[in-house]
């Protein structure tokens, strides 16, 4: 269209200058009878349309021999005004060999400032492979829970990474009021993030609305064919009724007397929508409810949970609704513990980086709470009724207390030790990744170290950083013998995998801009203790280039065999010499 409107326009020109001409129909003036002069200035529009599509819509990032390392090679920048949807095509090359579901490429979503400029920031990163348990996508502004694809990875080592590859399509739509969507589909493979609210401003300016996006790869390269930034909508410009709703956070139990609205208050539901299957999770406040028979008396319940709303929060056509049971039960008076927890025994060991802490998290596997009610009746709790006090980090005996409601509380004995440390050495090899930082993660490991019950095994070494991003150094991976994971543990206060979610973690890093640049250099020393109880705690001191210590803890990684713990150390975008 925009070569024809210039088409016209010279048309326009030929009508006014050349009045014996009976205009543009049939396009007799562009024929090889046309004057010269007018066949050049359509070549001239149609050469500048070219160029211009040349320069800015057709080129190739990546290196071709399918070794560009993470964060390494990107693509231009895509400014977004709010109202606007990106649309680009690119040919993305997957590497026939490649063994895992990362090397493809990633879209990086940030304020409308440059990669190294001032202010920068982001609001996240979506990769186009999908595994629900990794890091297919991350940043603090992407909610995970909106994001689908068709084909899902259970580990980073699945076959099928060459499904990706081929003609991809991109899109990047804020034409939707209160509604962010991002789809990337090769007609194989379909990916979406469709968030149900607007991005925040991230500019510092709070005129400038303006979002930019950029594409990078991993073991890949991309062909770019086109690029367009539009009004269109995308994938949910057409608004979709809710098909179906699934409840979640329902009580299992609810004390007698306690009103419905306050039992389900923290109920969500995820709703799907369309055809299409799209997804959200609704809160109880969108909800209604009701109770089958009734609130008033103990026993079985049916609660009835009903939906209203199209995906974009109108009134829909017909309301949904969905189903679960819960039970209404006499208060508790009293708890206790008739079968004591698997683990007893604890071991604890204190770092620079847990010196202020005085506790470690509770196992409370396999053991078994009683409750009394008000009538004299007993029922087991779950552990979700229940919380727990910390184990305190000192030697000897010592008592949990167990809560369940308010005031009705209980306890149980563990045996406290503090754990022994012994140093490990990297016998194979003294350097692990290039030492240009080029190597990706995930591409060189050290030695696999087992930590036996109550121990603590402590790793020093160099960190030497490509200093582009926080994630850009160590990554401790803790794992079973047949490399079954535990967790995968970053140095900027980051990790995934089985028993990640159960642990607490912290660092003192502050600004990571400021952190990373003394972590090329920095001397680390990384320590992971085998607690006895089924968890296992990972400590880490790093002293930077600049004259400033940090350090990072994750206490409590669950999940784990406490005969079967090992760890190793593995490199993204850095290299680790060891003493």
């Amino acid at each position: 269209m925009r070569h024809l409107n210039k088409l016209l326009f010279a048309c326009g020109l030929v009508a006014f200058g050349l009045p014996t001409l009976t205009g543009c129909e049939g396009g007799e003036l562009f024929d090889v009878n046309a004057p010269d002069w007018i066949s050049d200035k359509v070549q001239e529009i149609e050469d500048a349309e070219n160029a211009n599509q040349d320069e800015e819509d057709v080129y190739t990032f990546g290196n071709t021999d399918y070794s560009s390392g993470w964060w390494t090679a990107f693509s231009e920048y895509y400014v977004v005004p709010d109202g606007r949807m990106w649309t680009a095509e690119f040919e993305l090359h997957i590497d026939p060999n490649a063994t895992n579901t990362y090397k493809n490429f990633a879209l990086v979503i940030t304020n409308d400032v440059d990669r190294d400029g001032e202010g920068y920031k982001e609001y996240g990163v979506i990769r186009y492979d999908y595994q629900p348990s990794g890091n297919s996508e991350w940043g603090d502004y992407i909610d995970r829970s909106y994001v689908q694809s068709t084909l899902t990875f259970e580990t980073d080592t699945d076959e099928g990474v060459e499904k990706l590859g081929g003609k991809v399509t991109l899109t990047v739509d804020r034409t939707i009021d209160d509604f962010f969507v991002v789809t990337m589909t090769n007609g194989v493979v379909t990916k979406t993030y469709e968030q149900p609210y607007e991005l925040e401003n991230l500019n510092a300016e709070a005129s400038n609305t303006n979002i930019r996006c950029f594409l990078v790869v991993e073991g890949s390269y991309i062909d770019f064919l086109s690029s367009e930034i539009g009004t269109t909508g995308g994938s949910i410009s057409e608004d979709k009724n809710p098909k179906s709703m699934v409840l979640q956070n329902v009580p299992q139990y609810v004390d007698a007397g306690t009103s419905l609205e306050e039992a389900m208050a923290e109920v969500t539901a995820e709703v799907t929508f369309g055809e299409d299957g799209v997804t959200k999770t609704v809160a109880a406040s969108d909800l209604s409810f009701s109770a089958i028979p009734d609130m008033d008396t103990p026993g079985q319940k049916t609660l009835v949970a009903a939906y209203n709303k199209t995906f974009q929060g109108k009134n829909c056509d017909t309301p949904i609704m969905a189903y679960a049971n819960f039970e209404v039960v006499e208060p508790i008076t009293s708890i206790e513990v008739t079968t004591p927890p698997l683990y007893t025994d604890y071991y604890y060991y204190i770092s620079e980086a847990t010196q202020s802490l005085t506790g470690r998290i509770f196992n409370p596997t396999g053991m078994v709470v009683t409750a009394t009610t008000s009538t004299g009746s007993t029922r087991t709790l779950s552990n979700s009724e229940l919380s727990f006090s910390m184990v305190p980090a000192k030697a000897g005996q010592q008592t949990i207390t167990i809560t369940a409601g308010e005031g009705i509380t209980t306890t149980v004995n563990v045996n406290v030790k503090e754990s022994q440390v012994s140093e490990v050495t990297n016998s194979s090899k003294t350097t692990i990744g290039a030492t240009d930082n080029s190597t990706a993660f995930w591409g060189d490991f050290s030695d696999e170290f087992n930590v036996p019950v109550g121990k603590t095994k402590s790793i020093a070494f160099t960190n030497y950083s490509n200093l582009v991003s926080s994630w850009n150094n160590y990554v401790a991976v803790l794992r079973k013998s047949d490399k079954t994971e535990y967790a995968v543990v970053r140095a900027d206060n980051y990790g995934w995998g089985a028993g990640y979610e159960a642990c607490i973690h912290s660092g003192t890093q502050g600004d990571l801009a400021t952190w990373l640049a003394g972590m090329n250099g920095a001397k680390v020393t990384v320590y992971v203790t085998n607690c006895g109880n089924g968890t296992a705690d990972v400590q880490a001191v790093m002293d930077g280039t600049t004259g400033t210590t940090s350090t990072q803890y994750y206490l409590g990684i669950n999940t784990v065999d406490p005969n079967d713990l090992n760890f190793a150390l593995t490199v993204d975008g850095c290299h680790l010499v060891f003493e």
